[in-house]
């Protein structure tokens, strides 16, 4: 799922006030719902090679957000934030390519740039990594990186991760299989509103009495 981020704590850390005007300007206009405004703003700072203002601009594109919904143009710009090193654009762009929205579908591309992603420490990267592995999606499936990823996920707090893990424990699917287990990983994904989990914790809980 691509979502538009407000870094704010980002502009912190720039060395020029200059480079982050634009993008702290578009953010200020997004939030005011003033879409138009934030284009202008996001695209000067894109222009500027910021990577976070091409990112934001790429998701403006991909909603049709004060400018018309253009995909192709949204995957050009996820690209240059995914170049620029923001590993939110090599996200986006990954899902880009895993659905086929604005350029032609490609599961090894998708898996590669979530992989690079993950390697920045981003935590949907990161599971949908692992979902790849576990699939067998853009890559050979590979049951114990599946378990290893969906681990270090939920334990960032990512409910679909904590789901999936479940459900290799529930399956042993790479790991020893371990209800017990199991229901207590569904039952922290349902503790965050994941409905399917709420379901299959219900069910195996039934089926455990």
């Amino acid at each position: 799922m691509k979502k538009f981020l407000h870094l704010l704590s980002f502009l912190a850390l720039c060395t020029s006030l200059s480079y982050a005007d634009d993008l702290m300007n578009g953010l200020n206009a997004y939030e005011k719902s003033d879409y138009d405004s934030a284009v202008t703003f996001f695209q000067s700072g894109c222009d500027a090679d910021n990577a976070e203002a091409c990112y934001n601009l790429g998701n403006m594109y991909d909603s049709g957000l004060g400018v018309y919904k253009d995909d192709a143009k949204a995957v050009s710009l996820f690209t240059k934030s995914c170049d620029g090193g923001f590993s939110d654009g090599c996200y986006n762009l990954g899902i880009m390519y895993d659905t086929g929205e604005g350029v032609a579908k490609d599961a090894i591309k998708a898996f590669t740039l979530f992989y690079k992603s993950c390697e920045s420490g981003h935590t949907r990267g990161c599971y949908s990594v692992a979902l790849m592995y576990y699939k067998g999606q853009g890559v050979q499936k590979d049951y114990s990186k599946a378990l290893s990823l969906f681990q270090k996920t939920c334990d960032e707090g990512y409910e679909k991760s904590c789901y999936n893990l479940g459900v290799m424990y529930r399956n042993g699917e790479g790991v020893t299989k371990n209800l017990d287990k199991a229901l207590e990983l569904y039952k922290r994904a349902c503790e965050q509103n994941l409905s399917i989990a709420c379901d299959k914790y219900g069910k195996l809980r039934n089926e455990m009495q």
